[in-house]
Order: structure tokens, then sequence, then C-alpha cells
């Protein structure tokens, strides 16, 4: 048994400036990628081998350039191509949210021109984010495809389990599956679909218990990304039969899935504890015990912001008397990151920090001391390991603030990640983070945690995204 296995993911937000390149891909080729698909053991039975083609992990950034996708487009292609004669299946790793100039989606383009060569039967296998758009041309493109329940991702090893396990068994069992789909009236942010708030705590216990059903191989729940404007943007439920005999069961769950949650619609709410960014600075300093862990919601880098924006520092430089200990995590800008890195820890420097390309990037002008430089760490959540950039941690003159600058957005949501900043997190009384909602080892470190309604490329309030091309009426753009 031959299976082809890749990798791609991209969530690209077009409200950012930045394009998406091979120099913001996180790229390794054959062999080497298997090592960054949380792949398991599940592949080792002796009578499996494995064609790896590519992990290209671009994370979150601005629109992919058309070269860029080509490139990685053209090297799945000319592998399958390559060993069409001896391949059983295909698993592919997607995310769903890329967006790639003159094509849009990247995923719905890969799959169509996947089957353009495979024809219609081979079993094609995808495990995805909940966070990306489907059609109805891209879900029975697949033989399956299934995302992750949890949000924040902490199922992401078993949903890749789960997923090459049904596609080894259809190609054991010589079986062409279709899955059904239905698309939502409905359009949700991240920070309003977490899966330990309800109504999706209680949905994803509705699902778990359609798939001990037989005739069901899988269900999902799709929230879609809403961070470029598309039509195939909204919220989906994916179901898969266990047989074709059992498709119209199937479809009539996938229906029955969909009215479920669109009935619980007006349940949606931001999650955990959000106040506008003045409320937010105030709420924090005011708060007796530490860290407070303030989210930066409208610059949140895991959904495709530039993490540039100096707005929550200008708030904490303008604070007379600032006494407690506060930890900026991180500002993206290349130019002074790339300066300071070559200069020597202790050293004392003025610097303008900020790309200054708006008013949520304006320059701030502040003395500081080297403290550490060091290499940014993977999100573990993610799969990702190894070095994700550099990083120089300063601390501001006359201001009990410490900041880490980097040259790009990674983010910073797990504990080793700022431990690679050089500092203790147990040092500080706030620490703030570019993200919507707040990942596990935050979430369970923090004595409190607020997430600021601040302004920029990634708004939490949809309404106030000025939709074109999407499907309407589309709740709660619209009063449905």
């Amino acid at each position: 048994m031959k299976i082809l296995v890749a990798k791609f993911t991209l969530e690209a937000n077009e409200h950012v400036p930045m394009k998406c390149d091979m120099n913001n891909v996180a790229l390794s080729l054959g062999k080497d990628a298997i090592a960054h698909m949380q792949l398991g053991d599940l592949f080792d039975d002796p009578d499996i081998e494995l064609i790896p083609v590519l992990c290209a992990d671009a994370a979150c950034s601005g629109v992919m350039t058309k070269p860029c996708f080509t490139y990685l487009e053209d090297t799945i292609l000319n592998k399958i191509k390559e060993n069409l004669k001896d391949l059983d299946g295909i698993y592919l790793h997607l995310h769903g949210a890329s967006f790639v100039e003159e094509i849009g989606s990247g995923e719905h383009h890969l799959l169509r021109e996947i089957r353009k060569i495979v024809g219609p039967y081979l079993p094609i296998a995808v495990a995805c984010d909940p966070h990306g758009n489907l059609t109805k041309e891209y879900v029975e493109n697949c033989s399956i495809i299934r995302s992750y329940r949890e949000a924040p991702h902490t199922d992401i090893p078993e949903t890749i389990n789960f997923v090459c396990k049904q596609l080894i068994n259809m190609i054991r069992n010589g079986k062409s599956i279709k899955p059904t789909y239905t698309k939502l009236s409905m359009i949700l942010g991240g920070e309003q679909s977490v899966s330990a708030d309800e109504p999706i705590y209680s949905f994803n216990n509705y699902l778990n218990e359609i798939e001990k059903d037989e005739r069901i191989m899988s269900i999902s729940w799709h929230v879609g990304y809403l961070r470029h404007d598309c039509p195939e943007a909204g919220c989906g439920i994916v179901c898969v039969p266990s047989d074709m005999k059992y498709y119209d069961y199937a479809k009539e769950m996938c229906e029955k899935a969909a009215n479920e949650i669109f009935s619980r619609r007006h349940e949606f709410h931001y999650t955990g504890y959000t106040l506008p960014p003045d409320k937010a600075i105030e709420e924090a300093i005011s708060f007796d015990d530490k860290p407070v862990f303030i989210t930066d919601s409208g610059d949140n880098v895991t959904s495709g912001a530039m993490g540039a924006n100096t707005f929550v520092l200008h708030q904490f430089l303008n604070i007379e008397n600032l006494q407690k200990r506060v930890l900026i995590a991180a500002i993206n800008d290349p130019k002074t990151c790339q300066e300071l890195y070559k200069q020597e820890i202790g050293s004392k420097l003025h610097i303008e920090l900020g790309m200054g390309i708006d008013k949520l990037t304006t320059k701030a002008n502040i003395d500081v001391t080297i403290k550490y430089k060091g290499q940014q760490e993977g999100t573990f959540m993610y799969g990702e390991h190894g070095n994700y950039g550099p990083l120089v941690t300063v601390e501001v003159e006359g201001k009990p603030i410490d900041i880490v600058i980097t040259d790009n957005n990674h983010s910073f949501v797990e504990k080793h990640q700022i431990d690679a900043c050089g500092v203790d997190w147990d040092d500080y009384d706030i620490i703030i983070v570019k993200q919507g909602y707040i990942h596990p080892e935050e979430k369970a470190k923090g004595k409190l945690c607020i997430m600021s309604l601040t302004d920029g490329a990634t708004p939490q309030d949809t309404r106030l995204i000025d939709f074109k091309l999407i499907m309407r009426p589309m709740y709660p753009i619209d009063n449905i």
C-alpha cells in the first residue's frame, strides 16, 4: 500500500500589507517533512509505504503570492504524477484558510488539480483546521475531510490519527466514499467559537454521538475563516458515510446537525473576559494578583495579523508612575530587530520602535537596554519545532516595561516560547500577547485573562468587516 502525504497550511489575512512568499514558509521536503506532520506511528505497518512530498507551514500571514503557491502546488502535483501508477491513496494536512493572488483558495485549487490527475475515485483524506472555508466541490473532491474538534486546537494529533486510520480502512476495504456538505447562513470568528464554551461544547458532544452510528464515518463542524472576503466564507457541516449505501442518511444527519447549530446562533459570544482597550488596562493594573494576561485581539497573529501594532505599548508608556511590571511579547519590527541584534547585551540605545505604517503601528521613541538576544521557538501544539526567527528583549528606561522585538509575526502562546525570550513569566504582573482567545498554557497560568477589543487587522466584531462577496443573508451581519 503506497500513500502520498503532504502538508500545506496558511491562514491568509487580506487586511495586512504584507504578502506571504517563500521567505514566510517553513518548508521541508521528502523524508524531512514527516517530522513536522504529527503522523505518529499509524503508518509504521510494514505493508504501508509513505511517499512524503513536503511540509509547507506558512502559519498566519498575508495573501500568498502566486509564484510561491505555484511552486508548492507543482511540487505536490509532480510527485503524484511520478507515482500515479503505484498510488493507493493520498493524505493531506491542509488549513482551509489560504488565499492566493489571482487564484483564491489554495486548498480548493490544489484538490481540483489533483482530481484532474487521479480521477474521481482514488481515496483522498484531508485533516484540517475548523477555521477554514469549504465549498461543495472542495468537499466532494475529498473522500474524507475532518476538522479538529477543539479550539484552541489541542486535538490535532488525534484528528490526524482518525483521518489516516479511515484512509487506510478505505484502501484495504476497496471503498470509494463521497462526503456530504451543508453550508450555513452564519459567519463567525474563532474567538466566538471556542470549544470549551457553549454552544460549541455541547454541539461537539452531539457530533461525537452521531459518529458512534456505524453508518457514519465522520461528522465535523467547520467554523470558516473571515479574514478575507470570498464567496466560500461561512460555517458548514461535513458528514461522511461509512459506505455509499448510507449516503442519503449521512446527508440527512448533515442537514440535521446544521439546523441544530444554526438554531443556537444567538448563543455565540466572545470567549472569556472582554473589555474595551482602556478598561482592559485599568482592570489589569488594579488587579491584586499576577500574572494578568492581556490579548491584543485586533493584532492577533494567530489569525494573520502582523503583530506590529504598538497601540498597547503606547497605552502603558502613557501611564505615569506605572508600578506593575509589564512584558509585551511581541512587537514585529524587522528593521529595529535586525539593528538591535547586532548590538551587545547590556547596550543602551535610543530606538524608534514600530513600522509606522498607520496609526496603530505609530513609532515609539524610547531609550532601552538590551537584556537578551535569542531565537523564537515553534508552537508545539501545531507540530512546530526549530528556529522561527530572531528576537531581542529590551528593557525600557524609566519604565517597568520589557518588550520582545521580532522580525516576523510568529506567536508566543506557550511557556517555552516566553522562556526563549530570556525572561521568567513569574517576574511580571502583566503580560501582553498578540492573540484573540488565550491559549491553554497561558490561560492556566493567568490569574486573570482579558481579551482587549483593540482595533487592527483582526477585529472581533464581525459586523464591522466590509464583506462584498459572501453569501447573503448571513448571521450576524444580517438580522436572521
